[in-house]
């Protein structure tokens, strides 16, 4: 079991569960457990990060390796730049109180058992000292790859490009112009507490407002740390990450889709129509990935936004995923809202219950496999844990919105009786 570890990475509030203190020993810990290899280290734009950012490069040096400081840089450019190992100090789509570190081997986020080894090393002290180094100019270099290997001319297309204020904010609109395409940026001027505030990924009705009110052709939003992406038609209707691979999976010819046990039913029903195969892996990005690698896949992607296409990249990345789809709608003269109608969606109804303790009983799991069973495949529930907060998030999905409202309600008034 992992004590400091969560989904994604290490999170929690600045200057309570996440100090100062905690990423030093953190960064000590992973420069020994990878051998001194040098390390990349990027950040989100967090006021909290550059404290972070050098207490992680004191920890890193500290444990033998070299350490490269690239500033302000989205996640998957550090996973797709670094020569050796990676880390970036981002909380992601949670907000600017909280902060984070994400580690990279090989450019591939570690697994459970490697960040067991990490936290088994924490209490060590590093005996080396490496070196810290600034360098520039690695948003432009990761710029220059994302246009290579997943860019076409946009000419024509009119794009509103929600950044959350985050790692992307500029370098994602520049990239979008770039390939020809007529940008409107949102959430463009981060000033270090404004990521992921009303805006970006995890809240587009700022994004939908802004795609109206301009009469563009669709909008595009990412995560403070540029690797997730969702995005809204050209009425501003949401479209979901499960949509998004939908289109991408169709568009691409791919014969394997890996996907979460949070995707929508009506995701699988499109891809066995098309006789695409789907196999299903944990709810985080990184268990997409290895699934992907496991059954020789290159497409896989989460309801949330996470999508990952390993022909040209090592992860998910949030820009490289809007570009294949602004990409699928110019190659297929579609708008959005055409290119989606193609997947049915079941009504799902979702619910975050915040609990003292994220472990779920035994009793209440097989109350939630007993429902299952019942429901015969034509709804089903969900009940998780957040790796990142203290939550239990609840999902139901059913033929219609009422059922899968009702069934919601139930769990998670079981939740809150055993939980809460």
């Amino acid at each position: 079991m992992r004590r400091y570890f969560g989904t994604d990475g290490v999170r929690g509030v600045y200057g309570r569960e996440l100090t100062e203190e905690l990423v030093t020993r953190l960064g000590s810990a992973f420069a020994r457990w990878c051998g001194g290899a040098p390390v990349l280290v990027g950040r989100d734009t967090r006021a909290s990060g550059v404290s972070l950012e050098r207490a992680l490069a004191e920890g890193l040096a500290a444990g033998g390796s070299d350490v490269a400081l690239g500033g302000v840089l989205p996640t998957p450019a550090v996973a797709l730049l670094a020569d050796g190992a990676g880390a970036v100090v981002s909380a992601s789509h949670n907000p600017a109180e909280y902060n984070g570190v994400k580690f990279f081997a090989a450019g591939t986020k570690l697994t459970d058992g490697e960040e067991e080894g990490v936290e088994a090393l924490m209490d060590g002290d590093g005996a080396a000292t490496g070196s810290v180094a600034a360098i520039g100019g690695l948003a432009g270099r990761y710029a220059d790859l994302v246009v290579e290997r997943f860019g076409r001319s946009l000419d024509g297309l009119r794009v509103a490009v929600d950044c959350a204020n985050g790692a992307l904010a500029g370098l994602a609109p520049g990239v979008l112009e770039r390939l020809g395409a007529t940008v409107i940026p949102v959430a463009d001027d981060p000033d270090g507490a404004n990521i992921n505030d009303g805006c970006g990924a995890t809240d587009l009705s700022l994004l939908s407002r802004c795609v109206r009110e301009h009469g563009v052709d669709l909008g595009v939003a990412f995560d403070g740390d540029g690797d997730r992406m969702l995005a809204v038609d050209a009425d501003g209707a949401e479209v979901d990450g499960d949509q998004i691979l939908a289109v991408l999976a169709l568009h691409l010819g791919v014969e394997l889709v890996a996907v979460t046990a949070m995707t929508n039913l009506g995701f699988h029903r499109l891809m066995a129509e098309r006789g695409v195969r789907v196999v299903t892996a944990d709810v985080g990005d990184r268990y997409v990935l290895e699934a992907l690698r496991r059954e020789g896949g290159v497409l896989g992607g989460e309801q949330s936004g996470h999508v990952i296409y390993l022909n040209g990249h090592v992860t998910g990345d949030g820009l490289a995923a809007a570009l294949l789809l602004c990409s699928a709608l110019v190659d297929g003269g579609s708008t959005l809202s055409g290119a989606v109608a193609v997947m049915s969606r079941l009504p799902q109804e979702k619910r975050n219950i915040a609990v003292r303790s994220r472990v779920l009983p035994p009793a209440l799991l097989a109350r939630v496999a007993a429902l299952n069973e019942s429901l015969g495949g034509r709804a089903r529930v969900l009940v998780r844990p957040s790796g990142t907060e203290p939550l239990v998030r609840v999902l139901a999905e059913a033929e219609t919105a009422s059922e899968a409202k009702k069934l919601c309600a139930r769990m998670a008034s079981l939740v809150e009786q055993e939980l809460g």
